[in-house]
Order: C-alpha cells, then sequence, then structure tokens
C-alpha cells in the first residue's frame, strides 16, 4: 500500500488510530555519541509521517503530543519509535514536522531532475545519492565532470523550474508492462503493494518510494556547487535546491561581512587580502622557529657553560611562552629535542616539561640509555602519561604535571648516586 504521506505530499495533518505499540530501543546518535534510548514502536493504521527510505531520510513529528525520534518500514507497515506508550485503538492526530518535509522533497524532486538531464545531456547515469544535512550530493558514473558541463547542466534544471513542469504520482501493478519502462535501481526484497512512479512531465520517470514537489517550481532554483572525485572512477555532484540556496546566500553572506570588518577590504579583494596574510604568516612562523632554536641552544650552552652544573639538568616551559614564538604542536616538542641534542646525554641526565603548571602537557627524559629504561616507566606513572622510550630518550603525554617535583626528586637522587659511584 502507499501511505498518505505519499499519497499526499503536502498534507501536514492527519487523523489516525493505533494499531499495535510494543516496547522497543532505539540506537541514538547525539553530538557523535552513540546512545540506547528505550521507548516503544508503534504503527498506525495510516500515516503522513514517511518512513526512511529511497535515499530519503525519515520524517520527524508529532502522534498526539508525543514526539516521533524514528520512522522505519517494515513491509508493508511504517513503525513510529516514541518516548510514551500509546493506547491500541485510540484515535491520533499525527502532525509532520513541515520545515523538514519540504526540505526533503525539494532535495529528492532536484536529485530526480539532476539525474534525468545529466543523463539525457551527457549519457552519465546516476548509481546512488545521499541527501546529506546540509547539502547533497548524485553519485554519477563518470571519472570527471567539465566545467562547461555543470554549467550547461545547471542552466538546464533551472530552466525546466522556470517552465512550470508538473511533477505528478503513478501507481501501477508490479506486473503492469508500463513498469518496464520507467528508470529503476531495484525494489527492496519486502516491498509489498503496487508500484509508485514519479513522473516528471516529459522529462523523465522514476520509480520512487520518497515524496516530492507536485511542480518543478516549487523547487524554487537548484544551485550545483560543483564535484568531488567518488569510488571506482565515479564523480560526485554537489548540489543544493529550494530553501536550502537560500540559507546558504544568506550565510555566504553574513561570512562576506565578517570577513569585510576583519580585513578591512571589500569582498572582491577577499582572496587577495587572505593570500597576504598567509605569507606573512609563513615568514613570521619561519622566523619564529629561528627563534625558538636559538633560544633552546642558549639555554643548553648556558648549562653546558656552568662550572657547577653536574649531571642533572630539568627545565619546564610554560607552553604559552613557546607558543608566542612557534604556533605549532610541533613547536613544543622541537624545543625540548633542541636542548637535549646540544647537551651530551650520554654523560647527563635530562628532564623536560612543557605546559600548564599543574595541569597537561609534555615531557621528555633523555640520558644513559640504562638510566632512562629503568626511569621512564616510573616517570610516566608520576605524570599520569604515555608514552614510549628508545635509544635515551623516553618522551611523551603527562595528564598531570602536578607530579614534576616528585619526578624531580626522583632524577636528582639517582644522578646523585650516579655521581658517587654507587650505581
Amino acid at each position: 500500500m502507499a501511505f498518505q504521506c505519499q499519497r499526499d505530499c503536502y498534507m501536514r495533518e492527519f487523523v489516525t488510530s493505533v494499531v499495535s505499540c510494543c516496547p522497543a530501543e532505539l540506537k541514538h546518535e547525539v553530538n557523535g555519541k552513540k546512545e540506547t534510548l528505550k521507548g516503544f514502536n508503534v504503527k498506525l493504521q495510516d500515516t503522513i509521517l514517511f518512513p526512511e527510505g529511497g535515499g530519503q531520510p525519515d520524517d520527524h513529528g508529532l502522534i498526539g503530543d508525543v514526539a516521533v525520534l524514528r520512522v522505519t518500514r517494515q513491509g508493508p507497515d511504517a513503525v513510529h519509535f516514541v518516548g510514551s506508550a500509546l493506547e491500541v485503538g485510540q484515535e491520533v492526530q499525527v502532525r509532520v514536522d513541515w520545515e523538514r518535509r519540504f526540505d526533503h522533497m525539494q532535495q529528492h524532486s532536484g536529485q530526480h531532475l539532476i539525474t534525468a538531464l545529466a543523463d539525457t545531456m551527457f549519457g552519465y547515469k546516476t548509481t546512488s545519492w545521499e541527501l546529506g544535512r546540509q547539502r547533497s550530493s548524485i553519485e554519477l558514473d563518470t571519472a570527471s565532470m567539465k566545467p562547461a558541463q555543470l554549467k550547461e547542466l545547471e542552466e538546464a534544471v533551472n530552466e525546466k523550474i522556470r517552465a512550470h513542469v508538473p511533477v505528478t504520482v503513478q501507481l501501477l501493478s508490479i506486473d503492469d508492462p508500463a513498469v518496464e519502462k520507467v528508470r529503476s535501481r531495484g525494489l527492496p526484497d519486502d516491498h509489498a503493494g503496487p508500484i509508485r512512479i514519479i513522473d516528471i512531465d516529459g522529462v523523465d520517470a522514476n520509480m520512487c518510494c520518497g515524496t516530492h514537489v507536485s511542480n518543478l517550481s516549487h523547487l524554487q532554483v537548484i544551485k550545483l556547487l560543483g564535484t568531488e572525485k567518488g569510488k571506482k572512477n565515479k564523480t560526485n555532484l554537489i548540489f543544493l535546491a529550494g530553501n536550502r540556496v537560500l540559507k546558504y546566500a544568506e550565510k555566504s553572506y553574513s561570512t562576506e561581512r565578517s570577513l569585510v570588518s576583519l580585513l578591512k577590504t571589500g569582498p572582491d579583494e577577499h582572496v587577495e587580502a587572505v593570500d597576504k596574510l598567509q605569507k606573512s604568516a609563513k615568514l613570521l612562523q619561519k622566523t619564529n622557529l629561528s627563534l625558538l632554536r636559538d633560544m633552546a641552544v642558549l639555554i643548553a650552552q648556558n648549562f653546558k657553560n656552568d662550572p657547577e652544573r653536574g649531571n642533572f639538568f630539568s627545565l619546564h616551559n610554560n607552553r604559552s611562552v613557546v607558543s608566542l614564538l612557534f604556533d605549532r604542536k610541533e613547536g613544543d616538542n622541537e624545543f625540548m629535542n633542541i636542548i637535549a641534542n646540544e647537551i651530551n646525554t650520554e654523560e647527563t641526565l635530562v628532564f623536560l616539561t612543557v605546559g600548564e603548571e599543574k595541569g597537561p602537557g609534555l615531557f621528555l627524559l633523555a640520558g644513559p640509555g640504562g638510566a632512562v629504561s629503568e626511569l621512564g616507566p616510573r616517570v610516566l606513572e608520576l605524570l599520569q602519561g604515555k608514552g614510549a622510550g628508545k635509544n635515551g630518550r623516553f618522551q611523551g603525554k603527562a595528564n598531570s604535571l602536578a607530579g614534576r617535583g616528585e619526578v624531580e626528586a626522583l632524577l636528582r637522587e639517582h644522578s646523585q648516586r650516579r655521581s658517587s659511584g654507587e650505581e
């Protein structure tokens, strides 16, 4: 059967009844973290909430006052996951999140239009597509697409939009000869009921379960953003349709105004201004690296020139000091390694740290191979860190430099015993 959302894609509210309600779980992702929600799977007599399928995400909405978090299809049924139980047999009002639904309609119908014309104009077949949250993509069976072709295709799809071409839905039985004439990538194994055909008048007839606009004019406009290299010698065509184009323009204009304020130039000069800034930053970075090396060498030389230096050297540098000279993560390690390289670590035990006084940071232990191998694990433990060592070096990340004093005491005691010949 076709659901009410497929018979009338523009219906926003609908009254139906609850057929079943069973306890269920939903694996959900929030801010990149996966969690399992406990709730109920509800089947309705009919629904205006589209279940995920055909490359189109599911609808969101309400059943009464209960939020619908997911809609999936199981054979001929749409299953709605909700957080609260609903009484079987009760009459309920279903409401769809119209902004989300209409956006999906625009992107999906836009995909059909682009797919059809890319095939007609250039012979590029669509092998898959993705309706993304911000932009959508069509995978075309071609290794590349020329800029001139992209421009020609964009002009053609928008010409069809301006021509107010109707989009109609046909329901055909699976054995209807007309089914063989429409474009399709095949039916799901659990398909039940009639075959649904989306017909863009004079442009395309395609087997599809999704929700669509009734006229291409409802797409407003389509913007082809460009192409990306796809898998297996294919090309991904990135596009926006309808309200997404307006949102993209609004966001781009907001960014443009911010850049005008920051760069103190007009929009046409932004690229040139940023290019100059990048060149200046690279030059400063090169200069800063030289200063960083000079500072590290000077610190090591001051130690070597000290007649009372002993065989233990320790230094802590606040990360902000290093960052002033060299704004890259590698700067911390470079700073410590230069000092260790300048000091004769075959005779001297060197302990260096960079970071907040009692917070996280980096550490380096260098010295005679045997001593470093013996002391490294203990240093790691005291700094609550992670690291590894070889060839007289043991370094890594410290979760807490609060234990730095204990490490210094341990290393100093070891050096004193070594000096006195106890080791």
